[in-house]
């Protein structure tokens, strides 16, 4: 999400609020499971940042099924009084247009599927109950038996 090598340290221009609503302007069928990775943010995160904007009305949510699908109020205004007056909406516009650009097309990756990281983050499978993982893994791998 950030490079820390470049900017000197760990921050990032949006919040998680902005990072979340810019993924769902680029994907309003994405499920909590898909947009976490995305923003680099726990499903718990981004569970409860989506019942902020959706209180907020800066986003409504749709059941389809068994599916959510989410709707971005562009409308609502930036909540800052440094930013009176201005709507998300534009801004909305400009980070999903520039985002989109930087996924290469289906013809880029000669595989007939897009290529994005995001996508492969998503897949990622986690480790399963009883699994070692971490420091503690290289020490259990050496306990004799």
């Amino acid at each position: 999400m950030s490079d820390d090598n470049q900017s000197g340290g760990s921050w990032t221009l949006l919040t998680g609020h902005g990072h979340v609503l810019v993924e769902i302007a680029r994907n309003p069928e994405a499920r909590i499971r898909d947009i976490s990775p995305a923003v680099d943010l726990t499903e718990r995160t981004v569970q409860a940042i989506v019942a902020d904007l959706e209180a907020a009305g800066y986003l409504t949510r749709t059941r389809v099924g068994r599916r959510t699908r989410y709707t971005v109020n562009p409308d609502r205004p930036f909540r800052h009084r440094a930013q009176d007056g201005l709507r998300v909406g534009p801004l909305l516009d400009q980070l999903t247009a520039m985002a989109d650009a930087d996924t290469p097309g289906p013809e880029a990756t000669g595989t007939g599927r897009a290529a994005d990281p995001r996508a492969a983050r998503a897949t990622r499978r986690r480790p399963g109950p009883g699994a070692v993982c971490g420091p503690a893994a290289g020490r259990a791998a050496r306990i004799p038996r």
